[in-house]
């Protein structure tokens, strides 16, 4: 059920929630949290809400979009309530603001948020260059972005360095679980060496290749050369040892072969994550993320004229 509220207040879309629930428990109970999209208003909002509605099966939500339109237009917002088929296991709230009230998202999402729920908030495309001290995401325990959406993937990725406060994550930090799990798990098997150096190899603008090679240069404090390829995404990762590589090798975005020293090669599933998949990942936790935050101060560590690559 989709219902449009044109031209409305925050107060009559509360009143319109409370009467769907009053009429038909349209509008079900027990959400475990709020999850607060800010986006610019445009054709991408149905994707990132498609995503949310995903996730949320998991992790039941009210999902307020906050839908920013033109500047120039007069103050206004326009409303939609989505629930049921048309939200997932969710109610979707997406409110469109034109005029200041597009530079004051807060203003019309707060009184809508859930009370006694923690609150996430989600930048989809470009994010401030301090989440944390904006104001929809000063009310917020998580703070998620994606820098893989920014004009500037790796200038964004470094700013996430400077900027960093517990709560905040990255997508393109999610989108490395995979590759992580694989690198650690080969690294168990003897033998038992240290690793001496290590090479990544992905797309030019690909801050999750950042994010890697940043991870391996904070733990395993040894040179860690990035290199560019045209991708898709994070190519290969090599860690050096005294009897030979371990070799991670994903030429199709799909498919990668991993390759050690006294071990048969083994064929492992690395296809790119969808969005949901890794928004699910992140709603699963509303802790700070300490190894994040570390494989970020690993980015600072790593040599300055190199660039980073995209998962």
């Amino acid at each position: 059920m989709i219902i449009d509220l044109p031209s409305t207040t925050t107060s009559k879309v509360n009143q319109k929630l409370v009467e769907l629930r009053e009429r038909g428990g349209a509008v079900a109970l027990g959400r475990v949290l709020t999850l607060v999209i800010v986006t610019e208003d445009g054709a991408s909002i149905e994707d990132t809400i498609d995503a949310a509605n995903e996730a949320s099966r998991e992790h039941p939500s009210r999902i307020i979009v906050a839908a920013r339109g033109l500047r120039e237009a007069a103050p206004r917002i326009d409303a939609q309530i989505r629930v049921g088929g048309d939200a997932g296991a969710s109610e979707v709230l997406v409110l469109r603001l034109y005029g200041p009230l597009a530079g004051e998202a807060e203003s019309a999402v707060v009184p809508l948020l859930l009370p006694d729920a923690p609150i996430v908030t989600w930048w989809p495309g470009a994010a401030p260059a301090e989440p944390a001290t904006d104001p929809l995401g000063r009310i917020a325990q998580r703070r998620i972005t994606d820098a893989a959406a920014e004009q500037e993937p790796i200038a964004a990725l470094r700013q996430r360095v400077t900027s960093y406060t517990d709560g905040d994550t990255d997508l393109a930090w999610t989108r490395l679980t995979h590759w992580r799990a694989q690198l650690v798990a080969a690294l168990d098997l003897p033998p038992h060496e240290p690793v001496t150096a290590a090479t990544v190899t992905g797309d030019g603008d690909s801050p999750s290749t950042e994010l890697l090679a940043g991870w391996l240069a904070y733990y395993l404090r040894v040179p860690v050369r990035r290199e560019q390829s045209d991708g898709p995404g994070i190519v290969s990762v090599s860690l050096e040892r005294p009897s030979g590589q371990v070799a991670l090798h994903r030429p199709d975005g799909k498919v990668g072969t991993l390759s050690q020293h006294g071990q048969p090669d083994r064929t492992i599933d690395l296809h790119r994550r969808s969005l949901s998949d890794v928004l699910v990942e992140e709603l699963r936790r509303l802790d700070p993320d300490e190894v994040y935050e570390r494989a970020l101060r690993g980015v600072s560590l790593l040599p300055h004229n190199q660039e980073g690559a995209r998962t």
